[in-house]
């Protein structure tokens, strides 16, 4: 989320508390934990690997920006690196457009909560149904872009949030593998 980082902390401290969010946290890091093994041990031709990530647009910058995440300590991009030395590619995933789109509602969300928003009180469906809209229009791009990239004899590797959901958008000749376990609605590895 860009500049809206620090926001995003303080709002989920304040809604979380330092203890739950810090078991949070550590879930998450065993979680990454398990990823990076997994997906460090899968039996591949790495130069015949593509890799796609969450929020990564089509840009022309896509290993900069990779890396300088890596950089600020994403343990995502730090495994996207260690994987594109290995000899993956990495593709630019998403649209630009629509990633600013997402950025402006969380921006907007951010700002209208106040003081009854941090007591509990549910997002405007306003709010709800625009963020599921454009959550739809992103896993329909970043399927087109999968479909149209990925070619015979190649593996896909997607990195990708789990209210995604994109296995019914995937050429039928694409096969679907979840290496970990199949999250809510996205996937974790594209064949």
């Amino acid at each position: 989320m860009g500049g809206l980082g620090e926001t995003v902390l303080q709002k989920t401290l304040q809604k979380l508390g330092r203890k739950r969010y810090s078991r949070k946290s550590e879930a998450i890091d065993a979680m990454w934990g398990e990823i990076e093994r997994v997906v460090g041990a899968l039996p591949l031709a790495w130069d015949k690997v593509r890799l796609y990530q969450d929020g990564l647009p089509v840009c022309g910058r896509e290993t900069d920006i990779v890396t300088d995440l890596a950089q600020a300590g994403s343990r995502n991009h730090q495994l996207l690196l260690r994987l594109m030395h290995k000899g993956a590619a990495l593709m630019g995933t998403e649209s630009a457009d629509l990633l600013v789109q997402e950025y402006q509602l969380v921006r907007q969300s951010l700002a209208a909560e106040g003081p009854a928003r941090l007591a509990g009180e549910p997002h405007s469906s306003k709010s709800v149904v625009g963020s599921a809209a454009l959550l739809e229009r992103r896993d329909q791009y970043i399927a087109r872009r999968i479909n149209e990239t990925i070619g015979p004899g190649e593996t896909g590797i997607l990195f990708l949030g789990m209210l995604h959901s994109l296995a019914a958008l995937l050429d039928k000749d694409i096969g679907v593998e979840f290496p970990l376990h199949r999250p809510l609605g996205g996937f974790g590895e594209v064949k």
